[in-house]
């Protein structure tokens, strides 16, 4: 199946691990040239199984919530690869910053998960109207369901689903299309760095999954790379403003079936 993808220029942001990896690695399984944006610097043996694929594939370690180093990494980009045909905003974190941890924290919260995915937007537009392009938005379950604790996250994925519709809407006229992708209990070594932090692990993992309908289990990075891909593709080019919820029925399906 030819996705439309060969040859086109994608920046990922948090490219280096979890969800944002796996698009990485199905990007340039298709013929794509993935960007990599991230905090870390590039594991190896990823990079350069990345690089046998996609030769002129890029690495770009920066600090997503300085708006410098976002602008001076996209214009590398464009000074090395000339264009961009599409952003995946990714990069995130859980922070667990709940109502009483304060305004300040609330703040530092929104910008590590909502305000560079506007700072990122707000820089990649102009070349996305030139090549036609498509941003794609992680989002999370949390917005759908709650989950206590975690007012800032949710307050930013929420955020998130607002701008999908609202570029959605103001990039409609320029064949720009912005859509969003919302995981549920994604098994990332995120999240595996979450639960080593219980007691005891494998019963809380067990508690989580008895709750996930199809088929008792957590959803898989590449599970939720596959449809960010996708909604990057030609194969999703009459699609945008959507919500593509991927969590094994966890946010909509009768609790009753677990």
């Amino acid at each position: 199946m030819d996705l439309g993808l060969e040859g086109k220029i994608f920046i990922v942001t948090g490219g280096g691990s979890g969800i944002g990896a796996s698009v990485v690695e199905k990007l340039s399984s298709n013929g794509a040239t993935p960007v990599i944006f991230d905090k870390s610097k590039p594991d190896s043996i990823f990079y350069n199984h990345i690089k046998k694929k996609s030769p002129r594939s890029v690495w770009k370690t920066l600090d997503l919530c300085n708006d410098q180093d976002c602008n001076d990494a996209v214009k590398d980009v464009l000074a090395e690869l000339s264009k961009i045909d599409g952003l995946v905003n990714n990069a995130g974190i859980n922070d667990s910053v709940g109502l009483t941890a304060g305004t300040k924290e609330f703040r530092r919260s929104l910008e590590r998960n909502l305000v560079h995915y506007y700072t990122m937007a707000n820089l990649c537009v102009p070349e996305l109207k030139k090549s036609n392009g498509s941003i794609v938005n992680v989002s999370s379950k949390v917005v759908l369901t709650g989950q206590s604790g975690t007012s800032a996250y949710a307050a930013a994925k929420g955020g998130i689903l607002a701008l999908t519709r609202e570029w959605a809407t103001e990039f409609a006229n320029c064949g720009l299309r912005v859509n969003a992708v919302i995981p549920g209990e994604t098994m990332t070594p995120m999240y595996k760095k979450w639960l080593e932090g219980f007691e005891k692990p494998d019963k809380k993992l067990k508690r989580i999954i008895s709750r996930i309908p199809l088929e008792n289990r957590m959803t898989q990075a590449e599970e939720v790379a596959m449809p960010i891909v996708f909604l990057l593709s030609r194969w999703a080019g009459h699609m945008t403003g959507q919500w593509l919820v991927v969590d094994g029925g966890y946010s909509h399906l009768d609790r009753a079936l677990t």
